[in-house]
């Protein structure tokens, strides 16, 4: 019985070797070095930047107020917008406008918010070099949020660092982001919107441009660079 045993495994592990050798000797060969998405992303002409980039430009400057929008920019946060429309006005936009929803977003939905790779790189840069870093959303204010919570742990933020979130709201026809800018004595705004580069140029400060994920749920996507702004390179992620 033992000698069937043993001569059944031998089989078996022989048809193992055999199907990865199989799969190895059916992968096709390299033919170019390929490209991914976010390579994609940088063929057109216009002021790309990198983190680097940006932080040689600072070099000799002292330490500075710099400003973050939230959603596309430093947090992918399209599931908890995707499930307030769902549940709250699925054949419109309206759930925008509905306090409920502001309720559970600014109060828990941004568990299910990816935290963007260039956010956490470009806050710890500013950090490193000693500045203030100020969170500005156009997200509407509500009696609790933990969004700033959130966003100290998930951008890695030493909690006597962090500023609460400042939210500005989003009125038709009015850019209330500017006021806070200003009150802040921003040098820097980081934004996806035609909106944050918009408000930065008015105060003429350093406005610069993070790519809005191409599956936001914020359509339709802005046209990066349109204003001659710097882009940095590889932000939709």
């Amino acid at each position: 019985m033992r000698k069937v045993t043993l001569t059944l495994s031998a089989i078996v592990l022989a048809f193992g070797l055999n199907s990865a050798a199989q799969a190895k000797m059916f992968m096709p060969e390299s033919t170019s070095p390929g490209v991914t998405a976010a390579d994609l992303a940088q063929r057109q002409s216009i002021h790309w930047v990198s983190i680097k980039q940006i932080e040689k430009s600072l070099e000799g400057q002292p330490p500075m107020a710099v400003g973050f929008d939230i959603d596309d920019t430093v947090l992918f946060s399209s599931p908890g917008f995707y499930r307030g429309k769902q549940e709250y006005s699925p054949n419109d936009q309206s759930y925008l406008k509905n306090p409920k929803f502001w309720e559970k977003m600014n109060n828990g939905w941004d568990k299910f918010s990816l935290p963007k790779q260039v956010g956490i790189e470009l806050v710890q840069m500013h950090l490193k070099r000693g500045d203030d870093v100020y969170f500005i959303t156009g997200r509407a204010k509500t009696k609790t949020e933990a969004v700033t919570q959130y966003l100290q742990e998930s951008l890695h933020i030493p909690a006597d660092k962090m500023h609460k979130v400042i939210f500005a709201g989003d009125e038709p026809n009015k850019n209330e982001k500017v006021s806070w800018m200003k009150n802040q004595k921003l040098k820097i705004y980081y934004g996806d919107a035609d909106a944050d580069i918009a408000a930065a140029r008015e105060l003429n400060i350093r406005g610069i441009r993070i790519l809005r994920a191409s599956n936001s749920s914020y359509q339709p996507l802005p046209k990066a660079g349109r204003f001659g702004e710097e882009v940095v390179i590889k932000s939709e992620y």
